[in-house]
């Protein structure tokens, strides 16, 4: 009986053996039979933002061609997410034209992005963003899969793998953004590739196919554009106040009105609407001009199409005149959302002809700095013209007329073709002539008589005499500038154009010169603010001088008057007591008439600044529209 069972115990054991024996080879035998899963890198279009993609680090192959203006690109080395990827990667000098593999960490947003132009491609400023990127070279050893179960093969550190810190968990790390990033560095430790840290938990087996969000690699099937980003911010490159100008009159019938919102939907969509970008505001005209919408109201493109689409009809006369009218005395102000910044645009659309007069409204509105354009749908026949009020009247209206500002459209069912032509020429912003007025677009250069004639006193009353007329301009380092000279025998640049961008500093500025004293040389006063003064001037600016004396001067003035002449500079002449009229009238610019004032006391030069202004807006509003 002991024998049996002693035999009995020997064979359990004896079978126990054999089984692990034979789990421990099938077990080496599995594990040989595992292979490296293999990686494939998803390859992305040009266009593809970085916003559209939810992965905190990934890797993407980019196409060649990136390089193409069309795939904009917002700042520099650290970019906002509303950027195109591969755009980013060929600014930063990751990759040049041809393509190929990046690494992309997405970091916090920024308060600013900077434009610049890099390796090809021009990126633009942007002046916030909610979520940012950088991009380095692809490094494939940075993507280890965990190891697999029964094997002893060491994990590759990441920052071994790399040649950079590895920042502490599995994601992915990049070489740091650069201090414009805003990031902070905090206690660092590495940690094995493919491995958690203990705050995630354990690993778990990779399995060829699936999402390592947490390495950052994104399968091509898997790679995902769901978009977490913000509204946009809209397209800087289009930085215009626009108002469309529709026609609500009972002759436009249903269809067409719904055929014209249908056009002013697409054009927001064109537009990439937002406070960054083009702000547009919607105002319906028949009898009386209503604001369906101003600037303000709606900050994206779907907003303001969701807003479109519930617009009615008015019906009544088409009353365009009086609707410009409305739009520059009220819809262009601050209170209803414009910039000032930002040029003013208006786009009137007319079904056939207006009902009113357009000519004196559209000169108010241009010397206002309002950009018209006119769409004129269906224009009168041969037979229809005798009933127009106003023949010509898109020509009298618009901006300019050399056709940049003219659409007409042969029916209403090709309206839909201008919207891609229109949103060119609105944002067109260096075309767009009538945003410079007479007050917002010169280099205003005053040439001050510090003579012992004048007394301190007197000085301090031709200083106010040129505060006063400072005043009156739009100042800034893009609208109008002002610089000044001081003269006696000598010569003295009290500031230059570029010293000075807002109107309080100017001001100060001028209430700070000194009183010098001494001889009076106005020739080469004229010549010093030439040579010192205006060769400083931007190209785009009107020259003014504006001469200030109480004497005859000791030196001849003809000649460099002549030069000032020569070289484009408008010069008026303000003499006071003792100033000579018929020198006076040699430095004016002709007709000396416009040009050349005189006042018999210090006390009278305040009568002179309504009158020297308006001339200058005349002088600047009867210049040619063609």
């Amino acid at each position: 009986m002991g024998i049996a069972v002693l035999t009995m115990k020997a064979s359990v054991i004896e079978m126990f053996l054999v089984l692990l024996v034979t789990g421990i080879h099938s077990n080496k035998e599995m594990t040989k039979k595992i292979k490296r899963p293999k990686f494939t890198v998803p390859q992305i279009n040009c266009d593809v933002r970085a916003g559209k993609i939810i992965n905190p680090e990934f890797i993407v192959k980019c196409p060649a061609g990136c390089q193409d203006p069309r795939y904009h690109v917002y700042g520099t080395d650290v970019y906002a997410s509303y950027s195109s990827v591969c755009g980013a990667a060929v600014h930063s000098g990751v990759l040049d034209n041809s393509g190929g593999k990046i690494l992309v960490r997405k970091v916090a947003g920024q308060s600013g992005y900077k434009g610049s132009y890099s390796n090809g491609v021009q990126s633009l400023s942007l002046p916030r963003w909610r979520e940012s990127f950088v991009v380095s070279g692809e490094t494939t050893k940075a993507y280890q899969s965990p190891s697999a179960p029964g094997t002893t093969a060491q994990p590759v550190p990441l920052m071994q793998a790399l040649g950079t810190t590895a920042v502490e968990g599995t994601h992915t790390t990049l070489p740091k953004p650069p201090p414009s990033a805003g990031s902070t560095t905090s206690s660092l430790r590495p940690q094995p590739a493919g491995q958690r840290s203990q705050e995630l938990g354990e690993p778990e087996l990779w399995k060829p196919g699936s999402v390592l969000l947490d390495a950052g690699f994104v399968p091509k099937k898997e790679l995902s554009t769901q978009s977490l980003e913000p509204v946009s911010q809209g397209d800087p490159s289009c930085k215009v106040d626009l108002s469309f100008l529709i026609d609500g009159s009972a002759s436009i019938g249903k269809r067409r009105f719904r055929i014209q919102k249908q056009f002013l939907a697409d054009v927001a969509q064109a537009l990439d609407i937002g406070p960054a970008g083009p702000l547009m505001g919607i105002v319906q005209y028949g009898d009386n001009p209503v604001t369906q919408f101003n600037l303000k109201t709606h900050m994206n493109s779907r907003d303001v199409k969701t807003a479109i689409e519930k617009i009615t009809q008015r019906g009544g006369l088409s009353n365009v005149g009086r609707a410009i009218s409305f739009v520059t005395q009220n819809f262009f102000s601050k209170s209803n959302g414009n910039r000032g910044s930002a040029p003013n645009v208006a786009v009137v659309m007319v079904d056939g002809w207006p009902t009113d007069k357009v000519e004196e409204a559209s000169r108010f509105a241009r010397e206002s700095g309002i950009n018209i354009f006119f769409i004129t749908m269906e224009g009168a026949s041969e037979n229809e013209k005798q009933y127009v009020l106003e023949p010509n009247f898109a020509n009298k209206a618009v901006c300019r007329t050399n056709g940049f500002y003219s659409l007409s459209v042969q029916n209403w069912f090709s309206l839909h073709k201008t919207v891609q032509p229109l949103v060119k020429r609105v944002c067109d912003t260096d075309r767009l002539a009538c945003s410079k007025t007479c007050l917002n677009s010169a280099d205003i250069g005053f040439i001050i008589d510090g003579s012992s004639s004048v007394g301190t006193g007197n000085f301090r009353t031709v200083l106010q005499f040129v505060a006063n007329l400072s005043k009156e301009f739009e100042i800034s380092d893009t609208d109008t500038r002002i610089g000044a000279v001081q003269y006696t025998y000598e010569q003295r640049l009290e500031f230059g154009f570029d010293v000075y961008s807002t109107k309080p500093d100017v001001l100060n500025a001028i209430k700070r010169v000194g009183y010098w004293s001494g001889g009076t040389s106005t020739g080469a006063a004229i010549n010093y603010a030439l040579e010192q003064l205006f060769k400083k001037s931007k190209p785009n600016k009107r020259k003014l001088m504006i001469l200030i004396t109480d004497g005859r001067s000791y030196d001849d003035v003809r000649i460099p008057a002549m030069v000032a002449h020569h070289e484009g500079v408008i010069t008026y002449a303000i003499g006071v007591a003792w100033a000579a009229q018929d020198e006076l009238e040699v430095i004016a610019t002709h007709p000396a008439r416009d040009h050349a004032f005189f006042v018999d006391e210090f006390d009278h030069l305040y009568q002179v600044v309504p009158k020297v202004i308006q001339n200058i807006c005349t002088e600047f509003n009867s210049q040619p529209r063609n």
